[in-house]
């Protein structure tokens, strides 16, 4: 089977690149800067320089190959994300079809189909459905928060939550989404390429937490053990957020802006088709992101200074995790070939001693209204988990012996 990766040089993209290599199958990349993979491939895949919007370099790309994975999107470029996108995934369509490619696998956004949807998770699906009016056989996967140590959106929900002891707290985080931990949206996309052909088909992946936004930063804090009051404005809107993270957090807000405006729509699975479908039980969210705190420590625990840098593969070239006010580099998904690889450990996540809610009273035993409490009247999100709007049908286990993406630098 010889497959097609774009996107490779990005968080996932360089995440599903490590697990295709690891079984052993015929690799192609589409990369616009090969420099980016230079020495963190191994010998046997190929990479093509080109730009993953020009018809002739796609055409290059698809020529001779069985399965492609479409993992490329423009919210970074500064332009017209959803035309640039738009676009683009028409010439890979075409080319695909040209190519006789046999199957396209894309991973886009949850999010209900109608005129509600905010500017980026309509044109993920938009995307999808460009794919999906080839004719080929595509498998769409749409996913919500990927939880991960370089995931975006986690790194913005870590940023704010480290930087910022008290916390405005508008109304879109307490909206529902069901994260899902980077290791296992690797592992559905990589087995993807074996599913018997079947036509066009979407599969909706999650954890199996239903949480707000909101839960998410509370389950952060419980674990690095610190104190955070959440206050809620109700007025906050997604565009005032958004001016609000440019000055708080400005590395993010460039794209970050993008993304919360999709906060007010609801992002969770509605159908079981990927629990029928494929033979995975994904983490639940106290454990992806156990692992995600994890593989930061481990991969800077023996670095000489805090802000020691060296090139990193996937996601940007390397993000920072605030102490206090003091900073802390923290890696991305992939080390080069010469460093240790090393996966996310698989102890269970360690516990911030007692947890309490925001009255001083103590969580042990609360019941589901006390937890709800946690993101109104102001109150410490150290409070108890799971709270009243999370679901834990997973239960807490332990971390796969290869969580996809952790690695240790020499």
């Amino acid at each position: 089977m010889r497959i097609l990766l774009t996107g490779a040089t990005g968080y996932v993209g360089g995440c599903l690149l490590d697990e295709l290599e690891r079984r052993g199958l015929t690799l192609r990349c589409l990369v616009r800067r090969p420099e980016k993979l230079a020495g963190r491939t191994s010998p046997g895949t190929e990479i093509v320089q080109g730009d993953a919007a020009d018809p002739a370099d796609l055409a290059r790309a698809c020529a001779e190959i069985d399965v492609a994975y479409w993992l490329v999107h423009s919210m970074e470029g500064g332009v017209d994300f959803e035309r640039a996108d738009r676009l683009a995934a028409e010439r890979f369509a075409a080319a695909a079809t040209a190519a006789g490619v046999k199957r396209i696998v894309y991973l886009g956004g949850l999010g209900a189909d109608d005129d509600r949807l905010s500017a980026h998770l309509r044109s993920r699906h938009e995307v999808g459905a460009i794919l999906r009016a080839s004719g080929l056989d595509v498998i769409e996967f749409r996913a919500s928060i990927i939880i991960g140590a370089g995931s975006f959106s986690f790194d913005l929900v870590r940023t704010l939550v480290e930087r910022l002891p008290v916390m405005i707290c508008p109304a879109w985080l307490a909206t529902p989404t069901q994260p899902i931990a980077i290791a296992d949206v690797v592992a559905y996309l990589a087995a993807a390429a074996d599913l018997p052909p079947g036509g066009p088909r979407i599969f909706e992946i999650g954890g199996p937490d239903k949480v707000s936004y909101g839960a998410i930063m509370q389950e952060y804090a419980r674990q690095r053990g610190l104190w955070r009051l959440m206050i809620p404005v109700p007025v906050l809107t997604p565009r005032l957020s958004g001016l609000w993270l440019k000055l708080v957090a400005p590395r993010y807000s460039k794209v970050g802006r993008k993304l919360i405006d999709g906060l007010k729509n609801p992002t969770v699975v509605t159908n079981d088709a990927a629990r029928r479908e494929f033979a995975r039980v994904p983490r639940n969210l106290r454990t992806a992101i156990g692992e995600a705190i994890r593989s930061e420590d481990e991969a800077f625990a023996d670095r000489p200074g805090p802000t020691a840098r060296r090139p990193l593969r996937g996601g940007t070239a390397a993000t920072r995790r605030a102490a206090g006010w003091s900073t802390i580099a923290t890696p991305s998904c992939r080390s080069p070939r010469s460093g240790r690889s090393r996966p996310s450990s698989g102890s269970a996540v360690p516990t911030a001693g007692t947890p309490a809610t925001g009255c001083g009273r103590s969580a042990a035993g609360s019941t589901a209204s006390s937890a709800a409490r946690a993101c109104r009247g102001g109150v410490a999100i150290r409070a108890a988990w799971p709270p009243a709007e999370c679901s834990t049908a997973g239960g807490s286990r332990p971390a796969s012996r290869r969580a996809g993406c952790g690695w240790r630098p020499r």
